[in-house]
């Protein structure tokens, strides 16, 4: 049985390098075998349709391909539809009273414990705040991303040691969990 998925590529199309042009991706998961591609916005995302294997065979799979026809790695999470439903209703944050630039979701590649984070000082970073998900982390940051503090914290090479981690903001968080559930 086929399962709509999402990949969540990680650091490409910013700042004039590791470029990945969006019909180039969709041809590289077709060529996988993937069917009903479609790319959402230049920033590496990407939803599919796949009969065989699992999220992280998947992502290594894509990764591999990737790296192939552009010639440079670029890390890869897959999700399913599922997952990234559950992600959008799991949400600690009023989300529907909220601006978009003003919460976050991190993906990680692997489940995290608030161990991971127990160095962050929440107070000093209020009213920025952030809540543990699966595998995945919710950021409030009222200024946006772009000058949050805790965010800087949170992406600390300390934190996410040993993990894929990727941010989308709120509007591309609910428009997978769309886009993957037809």
């Amino acid at each position: 049985m086929a399962t709509r998925y999402a990949a969540l590529l990680r650091g490409i199309n910013v700042g004039g390098s590791r470029k990945v042009p969006m019909a180039e991706l969709r041809a590289v998961l077709e060529g996988l075998g993937h069917e009903q591609v479609r790319t959402h916005l230049q920033s590496g995302q990407a939803v599919f349709t796949a009969g065989h294997g699992d999220e992280a065979s998947l992502a290594a799979e894509l990764a591999a391909a990737i790296e192939r026809h552009f010639g440079f790695g670029v890390d890869v999470i897959v999700r399913d539809h599922a997952y990234l439903k559950a992600v959008v209703d799991a949400c600690p944050f009023p989300a529907a009273t909220l601006e978009a630039k003003q919460l976050h979701v991190t993906y990680f590649s692997a489940p995290v414990t608030p161990e991971r984070f127990a160095g962050i000082d929440r107070e000093a970073c209020l009213p920025e705040e952030f809540r543990l998900g699966d595998r995945a982390l919710y950021l409030y940051a009222p200024s946006g991303l772009g000058r949050s503090k805790l965010a800087a914290l949170l992406a600390a090479p300390r934190v996410t040691k040993g993990l894929i981690a990727t941010t989308r903001n709120w509007n591309t968080v609910v428009k997978l969990a769309e886009l993957t559930g037809h």
